[in-house]
């Protein structure tokens, strides 16, 4: 009688997740004992380090994307969403399909890589009115809206109605990488799509900073974070420092501090949350986030892993959690993979552990901020720097060539205004007792 595969699930096609589950490819792929299978909500990994640049229209939108199937041979892809992890029964509950039917799938080896959400922090109108920056819709929304704010400002009746003042005006919430980087680029594209729209000018455009810190980019030195402010500010970007959002309303973004900014636009990057799914579980959890140890195991749930912004992983060093980021997603990931291997195997597993390099931010015109190895760099050289490791660090051969085609492009051409809207054409149906034409006359 055959006996039953060992049953690998790894939740999530983030970068915790899809390394793993590349790495188990490699280890375990050809194995007819194992049954490798990521389950994930979109067909595709989407690169975020670069989403900033779609919503600028910098990259294409399709560029900085890879189709899981792609970049998986051995391993099963489920398109669908976790519903509900049991993991005393060891199976997740997936819903899939255009009816939303569910599935059990029984696991040996489950791989929690489900990352975290935005967090809206329950304040007045901002989830349903601010913007996000967390996946590729986010930016081909903000990317879409920008434009037609942009459209619409051109009018008179804009104008008129003064409507134009909230149109051009743009509020980011949160200094950190993420905030930074999307004001830094949408200011660009902002100024640089003026010359096409006869009504507006640059005394129209107003982006605005909001950030609760003292200065931005706190995860960098502080000379870095104030060489970016600088930059900044003679861009055009106002900085309201020391502040936070504590609402949106029809009218405006309501700071703390009193001031109401009247803005069509608001994009939220101040805060993220656990995956949901992981209130359930009865593993244990700091703040919402599955506590994993050094191996990246669950402690008391054996055969359930964790890894990537979902998890709490100790640095040995330090005895403080690693901080939660792509370079040590990806490299827990693979990790944690051989961990399971060496399980299968009956070996010996092998602790995470890993020392931050330095991290990068561009600022907009060509210019960065970086702190690679202890050693700070900023203006073009960091710039540099940011674009030449991330493409390293872009998957597929064919998407490196396609965005670096893209950044060669961008220094030849202006930036693309066309919005990607899914709407279908018009149609109607008339009635007709004409005879129908075919072929060549037909047309």
């Amino acid at each position: 009688m055959p006996t039953q595969p060992t049953r690998i699930l790894v939740l999530g096609g983030g970068f915790g997740g899809l390394y793993a589950a590349i790495e188990l490819d490699k280890q375990l792929g050809g194995d007819p004992n194992v049954a490798l299978t990521l389950i994930n909500r979109e067909n595709f990994f989407s690169f975020t380090p670069m989403l900033h640049e779609v919503a600028a229209s910098d990259l294409d939108i399709t560029h900085i994307v890879n189709p899981l199937r792609k970049m998986l041979k051995r391993v099963d892809f489920f398109l669908g969403d976790v519903e509900r992890i049991d993991v005393e029964a060891k199976k997740v509950t997936v819903s899939h399909g255009s009816d939303g039917h569910c599935h059990d799938l029984p696991y040996d080896h489950l791989v929690l890589g489900l990352g975290s959400i935005t967090n809206f922090y329950g304040l007045p109108g901002l989830e349903e009115r601010a913007m996000t920056m967390k996946a590729l819709g986010d930016a081909i929304h903000l990317r879409n809206h920008i434009i037609q704010n942009l459209e619409e400002a051109d009018t008179e009746c804009a104008q008129k109605a003064c409507l134009r003042g909230p149109l051009m005006t743009c509020v980011v919430a949160g200094g950190g990488f993420a905030g930074v980087e999307t004001i830094a680029a949408v200011n660009d594209f902002i100024r640089e799509a003026l010359p096409f729209y006869r009504n507006l000018e640059h005394e129209h455009v107003r982006m605005v900073l909001v950030h609760a810190g003292p200065t931005i980019l706190p995860e960098l030195s502080e000379s870095l974070g104030r060489y970016a402010l600088k930059k900044l500010e003679q861009r055009g970007i106002e900085m309201r420092l020391g502040v936070r959002v504590t609402g949106v309303t029809d009218e405006g973004v309501q700071l703390g501090d009193g001031t109401l900014i009247p803005s069509k636009t608001v994009v939220w990057t101040a805060g993220t949350a656990p995956n949901p799914l992981l209130e359930a579980l009865p593993c244990p959890k700091d703040h919402g986030r599955v506590v994993a140890n050094q191996f990246l195991e669950v402690p008391g749930w054996p055969g359930v892993w964790a890894v990537g912004d979902c998890a709490v992983i100790p640095d040995p060093k330090t005895g403080k959690p690693y901080p939660p980021t792509a370079q040590h997603a990806l490299r827990a990931g693979k990790v944690l993979a051989r961990n399971i291997c060496a399980t299968i195997h009956g070996k010996r597993k092998q602790p995470f552990t890993f020392a931050t390099l330095g991290q990068l931010a561009a600022i907009g015109r060509r210019t960065g901020v970086a702190s690679i190895l202890g050693f700070n760099f900023s203006g073009f050289v960091a710039w540099w720097m940011w674009r030449t490791i991330y493409l390293m660090k872009l998957p597929r051969a064919e998407k490196k060539l396609r965005v670096a085609l893209d950044w060669t492009l961008d220094l030849l051409f202006s930036k693309d205004l066309v919005q990607f809207s899914t709407y279908r054409s018009p149609n109607v149906t008339i009635a007709s007792t004409a005879k129908p034409t075919t072929g060549r006359a037909a047309a």
